[in-house]
């Protein structure tokens, strides 16, 4: 990754969080040593976050925080030396970051799941009308954004979608 993300090796949006895939498939790929999930809901949601942490493979360490704490350890290099998989819940959570001067360039989107006021544009990536402007922010900035469900499947972009 670009200087000032020192030890954040991949950026992925997934509204699961860890799962499956980012467990066994992602974190063993990218020989991830931590995983951090950034997001400002699940910060105060005990019963969440120990759901979210018992997915995580036992050798790789979590991180579960909000925007704020996550930019200011990532700017302050504290995961240097480091081999962290960055998730993010929202592509506005990615998009608050490089706002904040997160040097990010590419984005993997895993799953957004079905909700309600959502429209699907590729299978498992569901998106609001917000999510997808700020999907369309991401791409106008220049991130390469991808969508890559499993490390051995083909790369996608999402520009050719949203």
């Amino acid at each position: 990754m670009a200087e000032g993300m020192e030890g954040i090796v991949h950026v992925r949006i997934d509204d699961r969080m860890i799962h499956g895939q980012v467990a066994t498939q992602w974190s063993g790929r990218l020989s991830a040593t931590r995983i951090m999930v950034i997001n400002d809901s699940i910060v105060n949601d005990d019963m969440r976050k120990t759901v979210v942490r018992l997915a995580a493979p036992a050798n790789v360490s979590t991180s579960i925080l909000g925007r704020e704490k996550a930019l200011a350890n990532i700017k302050s290099g504290r995961y240097k030396g480091q081999r962290v998989l960055l998730i993010c819940v929202s592509p506005m959570d990615v998009n608050y970051l490089i706002d904040n001067g997160l040097p990010i360039k590419e984005v993997n989107v895993g799953n957004m799941a079905a909700r309600e006021g959502t429209e699907r544009i590729r299978p498992s990536i569901n998106v609001t009308q917000e999510e997808r402007a700020s999907f369309k922010q991401l791409i106008d900035r220049g991130i390469n954004v991808t969508v890559i469900p499993t490390p051995q499947s083909p790369t996608v972009y999402l520009k050719d979608y949203i």
